[in-house]
């Protein structure tokens, strides 16, 4: 009986274990489509628009991943 329930024990945490690494890839996933889509928006805009959201063009990733964060976060 206790091999039995060991192995049981041992099941559970292997599935847990997988759940968790699913639900990590998934929130890698939408973080990256969040900072993708952001760099492409920020990429289209012209050098006055960006200045007057007070950006630079350099600024666009450090952005785009601060808002991938922030919104995985959520």
């Amino acid at each position: 009986m206790a091999v039995a329930g060991t192995h049981t024990a041992h099941k559970s945490t292997t599935a847990f274990g997988l759940a968790a690494l699913v639900e990590t890839a998934k929130t890698r996933f939408v973080r990256y489509r969040m900072y993708r889509q952001t760099v492409n928006e920020l990429s289209g805009l012209s050098n006055r628009e960006l200045t007057d959201l007070g950006l630079h063009r350099s600024m666009i990733r450090r952005v785009a991943l601060q808002a991938a964060e922030d919104h995985t976060a959520r």
